[in-house]
């Protein structure tokens, strides 16, 4: 289950790339040798345009050489796009060919592959100033952004650029980019072409209008004793839809009784929704924000709203400095931040509250919104650091449009965003939801018109609520996508605004004209009674989710799950995160047994490689996480840990527990009470489980002290060790369950603290942020760390399983996140499965009795080979031999600054890095 990036993970999308949350920062050798895979003949790079494959491109620079590129017209992966590009790569010896260590071509000096044996030896992790990092650029854009994805896991569209470069980067990606633009890159030397047209007018549909009053009776409905919003099955408040039908109302109907009792509710909770950590600690700026925008809406006073001064709190809580500081304050991404905003909706509510209240905006504070501008104009939903990788949406663009074009000073900003926003636009006048989405979103295009009608594009808007209009259910309501038949506030609310032809710049509650009574009844709220248990069918397909886990086409023979196809190389980490799943749900007993006997009996894989030549285990460099990992699954099953696969794997945790901080070049040790080699808390927490579970209380007291000391005071815990300043859901998740192993109460508080942290991080569709965006993988973690207070958490449980089982594939497997590519990814179906059935890894057992090893099957995997390199010219050297365009200045091999962990980066895809701050989740695998 995702825990298999839980000793590494790789750089989600949006927040934040980072470091690695794995014990991939220093892996322990093995003896297989590692022999670099091999090169093809490029395509012609004049064959890949701007609608028709890709290009690469590989700074040599600072070994003497050029930038060299190659061209693929077919590209399936990053790491297809580099071989099949005419280059060629040797991974690490401990892991392989995936992670890319040395890179050659025919074009220089006879295809030496750099660094060489000389500078590098390539049998651990590279040093982190001196690596080969990869960047991207999609069609349109000529900034380079730090990769989200492995280069397996990455796959290029048409007109993609892909840039390796040796060297160093900081955390965000903001230093050590490439010298050259790629338009420097891209064939024929010039740029994709962009939009031209003059952004007016709109697609050509049927009219149509929102029936504003239907939409605000079913609104209505939804609020229990007319005051406030109480999801299905809970008992407390959902505080953040009660805003949102609180602006709903405003815009139908204006001032009135009925607006004013939720304006009282939502003002006696303030404490409660906006100050959740005590009246003395800064706000949660969302949550203020949008309370100090009702009071502004219905002419109240945000300066007393609830016994608060919430723009005064809000103007006096902005970050000084970001992690760069190299003192990181919690809640902060980068100078200029709202405490706590984490989103850029929450950065933009904050300046528009500010702004409406006639309050000046602190420095910085619209500045980041504009550095959350991708290239082709949309806006990111996350608060990224400038240069990290950053892919917008419809939505979120039209409401950061909407607020600095009412702040003024920001209108080349603006214009981007409108430009982009008329190419979003759909033929049916819908918005989708994401970049590569190609049907409509209604909570999208309700906020794409609010910000084209304010921008002076009337046509388009037009075109969008017409869209909406179709969408608008028989009962008043919308559901959250095109063609939905269940009707969500979420959806509803800005749809009403859309409708009004209002926005949360310009919307005041009005004293409202007389009107005639309704000609339909008003719609009910639905059931009158509150389910007492979560209702029958909640969640995922578990079966379906085991058949993909276990199909022959994942599990190779059966046994484990492969991070090279070519050579059949295990991904360990990910086979136990399997096992866990298997475990969990106990659909396939056989199965389980089956991996688990290939791995406690020595069994190898297609390079020669068994399970302790991933754990490290007696070696030289053991690694803390991986040899937890693989005592919790022989604890699970119950089998011996002290004796599992020949090894003692308790013993070795005991040893691996630091004694104080190792001194550079050595590795090892972050801090006293640390593991060896396991730079997460993810990997920290699984050796604290290990030992527990063991009956080792004393040998794991100085990690469980070093664990309980890395909480922040909002609850959660960082990616990373050392702690970077993030908060992040996964490790957050982790780091309770193993607290809440530790006997006695001594850590209650915390446990108890770290869940309402996670409730909080819960998104309106159910999901959890992580490093892919809307991460499948977080929210599994998330289901399980909630499940050890289950009754009270039982409405967010409920809507994380109906989260997971939206993004379940008909084959049984999972999307890695809501955004981004889609297609199932065993490592996220993994934790989806496990995650769902809220077991904690601390508690999870399933006894083997009974069951049988399944048979190992006769076929084999196939070798592949590819063809020989061809050489080129001088200046911008091109891998298929072709002339190139005109000198590049080569990237220098300056040693800039980056924790140990962002090298893991490079992983072509298999191993999994944790990003130090948001997104997390990633998309192509590795263990933590």
């Amino acid at each position: 289950m995702g825990t298999a990036q839980q000793q590494d993970r790789h750089v989600g999308k949006k927040r934040l790339l980072s470091l690695l949350t794995a014990a991939a920062v220093t892996f322990a050798a093995s003896v297989a040798f590692v022999t670099g895979a091999g090169p093809a003949a490029a395509d012609p790079v004049a064959e890949c345009t701007a609608t028709k494959g890709a290009i690469v491109a590989v700074d040599f620079g600072p070994f003497g050489g050029d930038v060299v590129r190659g061209c693929d017209t077919t590209p399936t992966t990053g790491y297809e796009l580099l071989h099949e590009g005419g280059f060629t790569t040797e991974g690490t010896q401990h892991d392989g060919d995936g992670f890319i260590c040395r890179i050659g071509t025919g074009s220089f000096n006879s295809g030496t592959q750099y660094p060489t044996p000389a500078t590098e030896d390539c049998v651990l992790t590279p040093q982190a100033t001196a690596y080969w990092s990869y960047w991207i650029a999609s069609p349109g854009q000529d900034t380079w952004s730090y990769s989200p994805l492995g280069a397996m896991s990455r796959k290029p569209q048409a007109g993609d650029v892909d840039a390796w470069v040796f060297g160093g980067t900081d955390v965000g990606g903001s230093t050590g980019r490439p010298t050259f633009t790629p338009d420097e890159v891209r064939a024929g030397g010039g740029a994709t072409p962009g939009p031209t047209e003059d952004p007016t007018g709109g697609p050509t549909v049927p009219a149509g209008e929102i029936d504003v009053p239907a939409a605000a009776r079913w609104v209505s409905g939804q609020l229990h004793d007319d005051t406030h919003v109480v999801d299905e099955g809970a008992e407390t408040p959902n505080d953040f839809l009660t805003t949102e039908a609180a602006y709903a109302l405003a815009a139908a109907n204006g001032k009135g009784a009925a607006l004013d009792k939720v304006v009282t509710h939502l003002a006696g909770r303030t404490d409660a929704y906006a100050y959740p950590a005590g009246a003395e600690e800064p706000p949660a700026a969302p949550a203020a924000a949008r309370l100090a925008l009702l009071a502004e809406i219905t002419e109240g006073d945000p300066r007393d709203f609830g016994g608060h001064d919430l723009l005064g709190d809000l103007a006096a809580n902005v970050c000084p400095a970001g992690p760069e500081s190299g003192s990181p304050t919690p809640g902060c991404t980068a100078k200029g931040d709202f405490h706590g905003a984490t989103y850029a909706d929450g950065q933009a509510l904050a300046v528009l509250a500010l702004l409406r209240g006639g309050v000046d905006r602190p420095a910085g504070t619209e500045e980041r919104l504009t550095q959350l501008v991708c290239q082709d104009g949309s806006v990111t939903g996350i608060l990224i650091r400038p240069g990290e990788y950053c892919d917008g949406d419809p939505m979120t663009t039209g409401l950061v449009a909407l607020v600095l074009d009412a702040a003024g000073g920001h209108e080349a900003a603006v214009a981007t965003m409108r430009t982009y926003l008329k190419k979003a636009q759909l033929s049916s006048g819908a918005f989708p939801a994401d970049n590569i989405s190609t049907t409509g979103s209604v909570a999208a295009t309700a906020y794409a018109a609010q910000a084209l009608r304010a921008l002076g594009d009337g046509g388009a808007a037009d075109a969008a609520v017409a869209w909406l209009s179709r969408e608008q259910l028989d009962g008043g309501g919308f559901g959250f996508d095109e063609g939905a038949t269940d009707a969500a506030l979420y959806a509803t609310a800005p749809a009403v605004l859309a409708g009004a032809g209002t926005d949360l710049v310009t919307l005041v509650a009005k004293a409202p004209e007389p009107t005639d009574p309704p000609t339909t009844p008003p719609a009910t709220g639905g059931p009158t009674t509150k389910p007492t248990t979560r209702p029958p069918g909640v969640g995922p397909d578990l079966k379906k989710g085991i058949a993909f886990l276990t199909g022959p086409a994942n599990l190779h023979q059966g046994r484990y799950y492969r991070a090279d196809d070519k050579t059949g190389r295990a991904d360990f980490g990910l086979t136990i995160d399997g096992a866990f799943a298997l475990a969990a749900t106990g659909h396939d007993g056989n199965a389980l047994r089956t991996v688990v006997d290939f791995l406690e009996q020595g069994g190898k894989d297609g390079e020669g490689r068994s399970l302790h030549d991933w754990t490290g285990v007696g070696g030289k460099a053991a690694l803390g996480g991986s040899m937890g990992k693989a005592a919790v699954l022989a604890q699970v099953v119950e089998r011996d840990p002290r004796d599992f696969g020949g090894q003692d794997l308790i013993a070795g945790l005991a040893d691996a527990v630091c004694e104080k901080p190792s001194t550079a070049p050595d590795r090892s040790c972050p801090a006293a009470g640390a593991y060896t080699y396991a730079p997460s808390v993810f990997a920290h927490s699984l050796g604290i489980i290990a030992q527990l579970r063991a009956g080792e209380e004393k040998a794991a007291k100085a990690p469980v002290a070093y664990l309980a000391g890395l909480q922040h005071g909002s609850g959660a815990w960082p990616s990373l060790i050392p702690a970077t300043g993030d908060s992040e859901v996964d490790s957050t998740a982790m780091a309770a369950m193993t607290l809440d192993l530790v006997p006695g109460d001594a850590h209650a508080a915390a446990v108890d603290k770290a869940l309402a942290w996670l409730a909080s991080q819960q998104l309106p569709d159910g999901g959890f942020p992580g490093a892919s965006g809307n991460s499948v993988n977080s929210a599994g973690l998330a289901v399980q760390g909630l499940s050890l207070d289950a009754e009270k958490y039982d409405q967010q449980i409920t809507k994380a399983l109906k989260f997971l089982a939206s993004q379940q594939n008909k084959d049984g497997g999972f999307n890695v996140a809501k955004e981004g590519q889609r297609g199932s990814d065993i490592r996220a179906s993994a934790q989806a499965v496990g995650g769902a059935t809220g077991i904690s890894f601390g508690t999870l057992t399933r006894s083997l009795k009974g069951t049988t090893p399944n048979p190992v099957p006769s076929s084999s995997t196939p070798v592949i080979v590819t063809p020989g390199d061809s050489t080129g010219g001088g200046g911008i050297v091109n891998a298929d031999g072709q002339g190139g365009g005109g000198g590049l200045a080569s990237t220098g091999a300056q040693a800039l600054g980056l924790a140990a962990a962002a090298a893991v980066l490079v992983l072509a895809g298999w191993r999994t890095v944790v990003t130090a701050r948001n997104r997390r989740d990633a998309a192509v695998g590795g263990e933590r």
